[in-house]
C-alpha cells in the first residue's frame, strides 16, 4: 500500500470547493500535472493541489481483483501495487501520468485492446460535487454521474477515490522496439497496416516517427537521425507472443530488434525519459477508422520537416475491447476507431513557438480528410470549442449531467461542458 487514506485531505477538498463557490473565484484541480493543456492551473483563483497530492493510497483486494485508488496516485504508484499481486488495469503508457485525469478522459494504453479503456474498468468513484457534498457514483448509484465520469473529464466534481476492476497480468511480458531508417517509413507503414488490421487483441503495435534518442541499444551512428519505430507488446502468455509478434518482426530490415522478455512495471516506465519536465509542448490529435495511403504519404512528408529532435508523430493501434462497448454506454464516445494519432511537438527555445505549433497544425490539417472528426479529450491543448469533437453524439447528455451536478459551472477550468443557462466564466474562454 502506498499510504493510508488522508481524511483531512478530503475535508480540505470540500473546503476549497465551498470557498471557490461562495467567493466566485476560479477553481482549478491539479492531480499529477502531466497534461500540457494548462487546465490544472488558473490565475487569480484557487488550485486544489496539495490536498490531492497527499492522497496517494492504493489498496488492492487480490481476492476481489479490485483496487481503491486515491487521486494523487500516478501510474507508477498503481502499477507497483497491483503488480505485487500479478494484477493490472489498463492505464496509460507514461508512468508519471496521474490516474485521475487519465481515467476521467477515458484512458488507453498497452492493455486497452484486451481490456478496454481505463474508464471501462472503473467500478465506482467518490466525488466532491459543486455543492460541497461527497457522493458515491457507480452503475447502481448516481448512475448519470458515473456515466459522465467515464470520459467526461473534470466537469462534474473532484474525485477523491476511484475503484477499479483488476485483471490478471504480468509481471513478465514480451515487448520491445523495432527501429528502422526513416527512408523505409512508407514500406514499413504499409506492411504494418496489413498486419495490424487483422491482429488479435493481445497484439499491440504502435508506430512512432521521430529523431532517434541516444538509446543504449541503438548504434551510436543512428543517434539523432530520423527513424520510424514500431513499439510491440503482447498482452497474453509470453510463449504465445513469440509467434504472434513474429510477423511484425519480419517487416523489412530493422536497425535493431529488441523485442524480448521484460517486466511489465519497467516497460510502463520505458518512455518516461522522453517526457522530462521543463520543455514546451503542443499537441494535435486525430482519430481514424482506417490507415489510408494518404495518411502514409503525409507521415512520410512531414517527418522530413519535423521541427525539433524532441518532437514525434505517434500512432496508437486501438479497437479490440475498446470497440466492444456501445458508444453511448460511457461519456467517451469513440468506439469505432482503429487508430489514434498524437502529434507531440516538443521544444525548449521560446523563439520556436510559432514554427513548432505551425508544423503541428499543418500536419493536423493535412490529416483531417482521413480522420473521423473526433478527438481524444486528453489530447486537446486548447480550450477552443473542441469539446464537441471530443464528445460527439454524447455531448447533449453531458450538458444534462453537467447542469444537474454543476449548474453554475464551478468546474470550468477544463475542456468545458457548459451547463444549460449558466455563464461559462472567463476561465473557460482563455
Amino acid at each position: 500500500m502506498v499510504g493510508f487514506p488522508r481524511l483531512y485531505a478530503r475535508e480540505e477538498v470540500n473546503r476549497s470547493v465551498n470557498f471557490a463557490r461562495d467567493t466566485g473565484m476560479d477553481l482549478a484541480v491539479k492531480g499529477a500535472g502531466h497534461n500540457i493543456a494548462g487546465n490544472a492551473l488558473c490565475d487569480d483563483g484557487i488550485v486544489v493541489e496539495h490536498d490531492l497530492s497527499a492522497m496517494r493510497s492504493v489498496h488492492v483486494d487480490p481476492e476481489a481483483k479490485t483496487a481503491r485508488v486515491e487521486p494523487g496516485v500516478t501510474l507508477a504508484d498503481l502499477d507497483h501495487e497491483t503488480q505485487a499481486f500479478g494484477l493490472a488495469t489498463p492505464v496509460g503508457y507514461n508512468s508519471t501520468t496521474g490516474i485521475a485525469g487519465l481515467t476521467l478522459g477515458g484512458g488507453f494504453g498497452w492493455l486497452s485492446r484486451k481490456h478496454g479503456l481505463t474508464a471501462d474498468s472503473l467500478l465506482s468513484a467518490d466525488v466532491v460535487t459543486a455543492d460541497g457534498e461527497l457522493v458515491h457514483a457507480s452503475e447502481t448509484e448516481n448512475e448519470d454521474l458515473f456515466w459522465g465520469l467515464r470520459g467526461g473529464g473534470g466537469n462534474f466534481g473532484i474525485v477523491t477515490s476511484f475503484e477499479f476492476q483488476l485483471h490478471e497480468f504480468g509481471p513478465d511480458i514480451l515487448s520491445g522496439l523495432l527501429v528502422y531508417p526513416v527512408e523505409d517509413a512508407a514500406d514499413v507503414l504499409r506492411e504494418y497496416r496489413t498486419l495490424a488490421d487483422d491482429a488479435p487483441d493481445d497484439v499491440v503495435v504502435w508506430c512512432v516517427l521521430r529523431y532517434a534518442p541516444p538509446l543504449p541499444f541503438l548504434p551510436e551512428e543512428w543517434h539523432g537521425k530520423k527513424v520510424i519505430v514500431l513499439a510491440a507488446f503482447y498482452a497474453g502468455e509470453m510463449e504465445d507472443g513469440e509467434e504472434a509478434l513474429q510477423p511484425f518482426r519480419d517487416i523489412g530490415s530493422p536497425i535493431v530488434d529488441v523485442v524480448s522478455p521484460h517486466v511489465y512495471e519497467e516497460w510502463q516506465q520505458a518512455f518516461d525519459g522522453l517526457l522530462e519536465p521543463g520543455a514546451r509542448n503542443y499537441w494535435k490529435s486525430h482519430n481514424f477508422v482506417e490507415f489510408t495511403d494518404g495518411m502514409i504519404e503525409n507521415f512520410v512528408e512531414y517527418i522530413e520537416t519535423m521541427p525539433t529532435p524532441l518532437s514525434e508523430i505517434a500512432i496508437a493501434q486501438l479497437c479490440g475491447a475498446i470497440n466492444d462497448v456501445p458508444s453511448t454506454e460511457t461519456a467517451y464516445p469513440h468506439r469505432d476507431i482503429k487508430y489514434l494519432m498524437n502529434l507531440h511537438t516538443r521544444w525548449e527555445d521560446p523563439a520556436q513557438d510559432e514554427a513548432c505549433m505551425a508544423w503541428a497544425r499543418e500536419l493536423y490539417d493535412a490529416m483531417t480528410p482521413h480522420a473521423t472528426g473526433g478527438v481524444y479529450v486528453n489530447f486537446i491543448p486548447e480550450r477552443d470549442g473542441a469539446e464537441k469533437l471530443a464528445y460527439g453524439d454524447n455531448f447533449a447528455r453531458l450538458v444534462e449531467v453537467k447542469t444537474r451536478y454543476d449548474p453554475e459551472n464551478l468546474f470550468s477550468v477544463n475542456q468545458n461542458v457548459q451547463p444549460t443557462g449558466a455563464d461559462a466564466g472567463t476561465a473557460a474562454d482563455d
